[in-house]
């Protein structure tokens, strides 16, 4: 099974087995994580690359993750996706390196699951739907 697919399958098992508890508090923060990354004033693009830049400077790895597939999803280059790199190993200093590291391989299994490096195709398509409904981190 691919780094992907198990981090997208466990997300959603658990984000299921969380909303089962119907704790309203749980359920609105959810809520909110979810459409703060709605387009806004900024476009959900540039709201994922701020994610990711946040995310590795906290050095959480599956948000990172998550973002890393929500910026390939809004089909940000490698060239766009390295800047964020850079700038979040700016920020955050060395100690982001490994996390780095972990981004930068997701990110190619991404590309290499949807094919040469398209941003398009079944692998894209099952990646959205993975997503679809489910809250960010």
């Amino acid at each position: 099974m691919s780094q992907v697919t198990e981090f997208n399958e466990y997300r959603q098992r658990m984000n299921a087995t969380i909303m089962a508890a119907d704790n309203k508090v749980i359920k609105r923060f959810f809520n909110l994580d979810t459409n703060t990354y709605a387009a806004g004033a900024l476009d959900v693009k540039t709201k994922e690359m701020l994610g990711l830049a946040c995310s590795m400077v906290l050095r959480c790895d599956d948000c990172i993750k998550y973002h890393v597939g929500k910026c390939f999803e809004e089909k940000l280059t490698d060239e766009e996706i390295y800047e964020v790199f850079a700038i979040a190993n700016i920020i955050g200093g060395s100690i982001v390196i490994p996390h780095f590291r972990r981004a930068v391989e997701y990110w190619e299994i991404l590309k290499s699951e949807a094919g040469s490096g398209a941003h398009d195709g079944a692998a894209l398509a099952a990646h959205k739907a993975e997503h679809d409904g489910q809250p960010h981190a």
